[in-house]
């Protein structure tokens, strides 16, 4: 008979492989007004009951995390004074906790209306 304590790791490694197959899915579209110093995107997060909290964003070579604000339309915006540097990689904290992130989703060379999907 296998031990509670070899039960119990065999359950939550278990618990672990479910939770990382459900990941929600998350979209990134590059909005209108984004350029090299500005970028806005419509992220689209899909998990039901749930929402982005926060977004931050990693410019390429950087290790530096800027935060992203929520606009009004509820576009995710950031602003700066230099062009910003992609490939960009993101982290979220949804409102129930969820945290992930994503690298090099939204390429250098981004094109606005063009919606970009993190790698699986």
């Amino acid at each position: 008979m296998a031990s509670s304590g070899r039960l119990l790791a065999a359950a939550v490694l278990a618990a672990l492989f479910v939770g990382a197959m459900c990941e929600a899915p998350v979209t990134f579209t590059v909005e209108k007004g984004s350029d090299e110093k500005n970028l806005a995107l419509s992220i689209k997060y899909n998990k039901e009951g749930d929402s982005m909290a926060e977004v931050e964003l990693k410019e390429h070579g950087s290790n530096e995390w800027l935060a992203l604000k929520k606009n009004g339309d509820g576009v995710w915006e950031i602003k700066s004074d230099k062009p910003l540097k992609g490939p960009f990689n993101f982290r979220f904290v949804s409102e129930k906790g969820m945290r992930n992130v994503f690298d090099d989703v939204v390429p250098a060379e981004f094109k606005v209306g063009t919606t970009y999907k993190p790698e699986e």
